[in-house]
């Protein structure tokens, strides 16, 4: 055998990386992890963690307003964008710290700075090399940003975490579940928000009363959304930007999001010279138990840009190293994966949608409800609940739940189990309702819509 300094060099210590290398070294193998920026990845820093965050943030001002249906009186109410800022960036730093902790309980060495890939064993980083059994890529994604003329003047996901004020009038390009959250949060903070998408309607890939729902709940915040265009021009002035778009129309804004999709991480990184196939968009092409076309060498998360989740990730890591060292070689299940989008309204969605399920299954039930949940009967907010139920005629399963509004992110984190077990409809409508409650209605509708 040959003689390696370690038996996993992991590259990017995102959700993904950080799990792999982290079990590996519990197990007593050689592990080590590579990161040119900080521990933590896209997800801690960039993405999952600071957004919620963020989400929290934007609905205090319905919060407030709500308060006062309810008896309180809520004065002097102001919002100060730094204070959110700082209190971020010391949580994330907090978060980090954790991180490194338990890396280094497990006894990886932690290696600061750029790895590539110089053949199927071998990592440089800068005058150094190292040679390892097997290399797992776990390098995540980035944000996509056409080459327009003025796209300096745009900011992504990466920089809005941290601008130094709060934009008073912000374009989004893009209208996937980045492109709306920041939306929301954004219009809940006080900015005027335009959306502008190159087709028509929101949530692309999501169910169709989902994407009804969500749009409508957001034009009713104020969210202003401008189809079929995309973004020809940015140009700078002394009353802050100009967005030209291909449709003739000019906007004005003192900020430009682009989040209009995401991309592998796999530039410069040395794959082709290891011997990794890319596929579309850089991607790393990986089999069932997340090799590549290199034997010794495998990919986790974004970078293999399939299903960009952190849970995701974090599971296709476990799968690999029951694989490569605990002799149970198991392929990471992507069926059934639930998902929440903190938009406003939130969504929660699992399993099939109903176009989905038409094509697969010959008779397909519906069970549809719509309705204004308890606490704003009293506050009057035109707010509402949708939740969707697809069901398997023939064997009553159910094959899909979709929610919008109150806490559809909650709910269906539990609703998942059941859909991955395999419930049926029958089961669902034995069972008995909490009440009063948002989610009861999962198990009140027993008559389908269609």
């Amino acid at each position: 055998m040959a003689d390696f300094d370690f038996d996993l060099f992991t590259v990017g210590a995102g959700s993904g990386g950080v799990r792999a290398a982290r079990l590996a070294g519990a197990l007593g193998k050689r592990s080590a992890l590579a990161e040119e920026w900080t521990v933590g990845g896209t997800c801690v820093h960039r993405g999952c963690i600071p957004k919620k965050f963020y989400v929290f943030a934007s609905h205090f001002a319905d919060d407030f307003e709500d308060a006062a249906a309810y008896g309180w009186s809520v004065d002097g109410v102001r919002f100060d964008w730094p204070t959110l800022v700082a209190a971020k960036k010391k949580e994330l730093k907090r978060l980090e710290g954790i991180y490194e902790a338990n890396l280094g309980k497990a006894g990886v060495e932690i290696l600061r700075g750029r790895a590539v890939l110089e053949d199927a064993h071998t990592v440089r980083m800068g005058e150094k090399t190292f040679t390892a059994e097997n290399i797992l890529i776990a390098t995540g994604g980035r944000p996509y940003m056409p080459d327009i003329p003025g796209a300096e003047h745009v900011i992504t996901s990466d920089e809005v975490f941290d601008l130094a004020e709060l934009p008073r009038r912000l374009v989004i390009a893009g209208a996937g579940y980045i492109a709306l959250e920041f939306a929301c949060i954004f219009r809940g903070l006080g900015a005027d928000v335009t959306v502008v998408y190159r087709r028509t309607g929101v949530l692309r890939g999501f169910d169709e009363d989902v994407r009804k729902a969500v749009q409508e709940g957001m034009e009713a915040k104020g969210i202003r959304f401008v189809f079929e265009t995309v973004f020809e021009k940015v140009e700078k002035g002394p009353d802050g930007l100009a967005i030209h778009l291909s449709n003739g129309d000019v906007l004005p804004a003192d900020q430009v999001l682009m989040a209009a999709g995401r991309q592998p991480n796999t530039e410069g990184l040395g794959c082709e010279k290891a011997g990794v196939e890319l596929g579309v968009g850089g991607a790393v092409v990986v089999d069932a138990h997340l090799r590549s076309s290199q034997p010794n060498i495998f990919a986790v998360g974004d970078v293999t840009h399939r299903i960009n989740l952190t849970p995701v990730a974090i599971h296709e890591a476990m799968c690999l190293i029951d694989t490569l060292y605990k002799d149970n070689p198991r392929s990471p299940d992507h069926e059934h994966i639930p998902t929440a989008v903190f938009t406003q309204p939130p969504v929660g969605t699992v399993g099939l949608t109903e176009e989905e399920a038409r094509a697969q299954f010959e008779q397909v039930d519906i069970y549809r409800a719509r309705f204004r949940p308890l606490k704003h009967t009293i506050t009057g907010r035109e707010e509402f609940v949708m939740i969707k139920i697809v069901a398997d005629r023939v064997s009553d399963r159910v094959l899909g739940v979709h929610m919008v509004g109150l806490d559809a992110g909650e709910i269906i984190q539990a609703v998942a189990i059941a859909v991955k077990a395999g419930v049926t409809k029958a089961q669902m409508d034995a069972t008995m309702a909490v009440h009063p409650t948002t989610g009861e209605e999962l198990v009140l509708m027993y008559t389908p819509v269609s």
